[in-house]
């Protein structure tokens, strides 16, 4: 069991921070740094990164360190945004996938460093566009992809081997993921130097977003699979994004979204180790995607606290012994459950804030949420603002200059301990749920308790709880939200919003209709029992099968559906 101890091998003695302050310095030395301007506005020459005077003690030093170092509280890198500022990575999707595919360049030519994808609801749930579950539903919240021949409009003028690539999906993950390769082999693409982040995290499906198709087990072979399939042919992408986003927009703490997604991905470490893969191998290609709220500091404290934790656990837990493996990498998205209807221009600063928070807490890449998505999909002028927060961020306000300029700080250092002390405390009992060290788990111990809290309704119950204390709290006045229960006097009008026109799903259904027809029948219907022989087999990787299936413009309804004959549907016990 992981302990809330620093690392053995250093201290806050003076010798030591100077010890620390040494390594720290070859290290920035050697690093790469990006050709640019580190002064202040005034012309102030400043320091890559500040610590302790010279000769000075602070005990417990050896939890905050040195940006670069073990265990990584102040930053994954010694040069801090100085070597490589956050990508800009604009989470977009609508309508079709020509219509996404117009945002998607414009995202690029304005400066973004990668794309995003959003999905449809019934995409997300593994339906096709002709589906009745799929009535009124299809480009509204994303774009729709039915098969192959839609990724190829989606990157249409896009080089996949030259552009990092993000996909924000979790049921049919798998199978969306195979059409990217398929498209990509299209291309012309060597698949093998693909380079982004798919979620695939199904754990906080189960937990928070409901967006599942099969039971646990099925999802978590399939992820098994991914792991596998990844690590030994894609070794640049990163099979699972674990998403504590959706935890909090659901409305958990900032402590239980800290806890309930570091134990998703110990989790999926356990899976891993279970399928035999070695943990300094596939651990690095495991990402995590965090939600900034409104709290400005408790905000930055959960992200140092995160890179800590995940250092220590996969460590000393878990047995990895290279940095890249102990390393948390993540992307932020600022909270859209923060955003009002009403006085929608305050959602610009919220944004603002947000976005400032992540990039002090250390995120590698962020999404910046749009003034009118309360409202609808962004316009492009919102999504143009937006993408300028990040830019003037970045460009103006001098907060790449200095490795974790916060570092230090008594309050933020107490708050990231308290946190930290917090989500210790939850992992202990997620454990205890799944039976601690003294039973036999299939996977392993945090597995077993997190497949246990799903079954007994902790998750759900304890987020529950947390939402109707802090909507307790609005109505009383306790927390105040700028718009809605204060300040509500406004000169404001409504604003113009993107709408999606029903004939998106109109075209969509009958592109999708002459596709079917236009298909070698027997070439699909052959590659889907294939795909079903290999998934009743129960052994051997399902990744090149549901390409094959892919490749024969299968689509992702047919694909979904035929290892659901299998795999069976799980139902959700319903608890008050």
């Amino acid at each position: 069991m992981a302990t809330t101890t620093g690392d053995p091998t250093g201290g806050g003695g003076a010798q030591e921070i100077e010890a620390g302050r040494d390594r720290w310095q070859r290290r920035y030395d050697s690093a790469r740094k990006r050709d640019a301007d580190f002064t202040t506005l005034s012309g102030r020459t400043l320091e890559p990164v500040y610590g302790p005077r010279p000769g000075a003690e602070v005990p417990g030093f050896e939890r905050i360190g040195w940006p670069g170092e073990y265990p990584y509280t102040r930053g994954l890198y010694p040069t801090g945004y100085r070597g490589r500022a956050w990508t800009i990575r604009q989470f977009a999707g609508f309508g079709n996938a020509q219509q996404t595919n117009e945002r998607y360049k414009m995202i690029l030519a304005s400066g973004g460093g990668g794309l995003s994808v959003a999905f449809d609801m019934p995409t997300l749930m593994g339906h096709d566009s002709d589906s009745p579950h799929a009535l009124g539903e299809v480009g509204h919240c994303g774009v729709a992809i039915d098969s192959v021949a839609d990724m190829d409009l989606l990157f249409d003028g896009i080089p996949l081997g030259e552009t990092t690539t993000s996909m924000t999906i979790s049921g049919p993950a798998i199978p969306a993921f195979c059409m990217y390769l398929v498209a990509a082999e299209r291309q012309g693409v060597d698949i093998g130097t693909l380079n982004g982040t798919l979620q695939t995290d199904i754990f906080k499906e189960y937990i928070a977003q409901k967006e599942w198709l099969y039971p646990p087990e099925p999802h978590l072979r399939l992820i098994g699979d991914l792991m596998e399939y990844c690590a030994e042919n894609i070794p640049a992408f990163k099979p699972l994004s674990v998403s504590g986003y959706h935890i909090r927009e659901a409305g958990a703490t900032a402590a239980q979204e800290l806890a309930y997604t570091l134990a998703d991905g110990f989790g999926y470490v356990e899976l891993g180790l279970s399928r035999g893969l070695d943990i300094d191998r596939f651990a690095p290609g495991l990402s995590f995607f965090f939600d900034a709220h409104i709290d400005f500091f408790e905000e930055i404290a959960k992200f140092r606290a995160a890179r800590r934790i995940w250092a220590r656990w996969i460590r000393d837990v878990y047995g990895a012994k290279t940095e890249k493996a102990q390393w948390l990498r993540f992307h932020t998205q600022t909270a859209g459950v923060s955003l009002t209807a009403q006085q929608p221009y305050n959602n610009v600063v919220r944004t603002a804030v947000e976005a400032l928070a992540a990039v002090l807490g250390g995120t590698n890449s962020l999404h910046t949420n749009a003034l009118d998505e309360t409202l609808a999909l962004p316009t492009e002028q919102s999504a143009e603002i937006a993408l300028r927060t990040q830019q003037v961020l970045m460009e103006e306000t001098g907060v790449v200059n200095v490795a974790d300029p916060l570092g230090g700080s008594w309050y933020l250092e107490a708050l990231t301990d308290e946190i930290e002390a917090e989500a210790e405390r939850i992992f202990e009992h997620i454990r205890y749920m799944g039976g601690g060290d003294d039973v036999e788990h299939p996977i392993g111990p945090m597995t077993s308790g997190i497949l246990a809290g799903i079954d007994n309704g902790y998750f759900s119950s304890e987020i529950a709880e947390s939402a109707f204390q802090y909507q307790q709290a609005l109505e009383k006045g306790d927390k105040r939200i700028v718009g809605v229960n204060c300040h509500t006097n406004t000169v404001s009008g409504e604003l113009d919003i993107l709408k999606i026109s029903h004939e998106v799903e109109h075209e969509q259904k009958r592109v999708l209709a002459e596709r079917k027809a236009g298909r070698d029948r027997e070439a699909v219907d052959g590659a889907l029992a294939r795909l079903l022989e290999g998934v009743r087999a129960g052994d051997g990787n399902l990744i090149p099968l549901i390409m094959d299936a892919a490749r024969a413009e299968a689509t992702l309804g047919e694909i979904c559906g035929t290892m659901g004959e299998e795999f069976g549907t799980y139902t959700e016990d319903p608890r008050f």
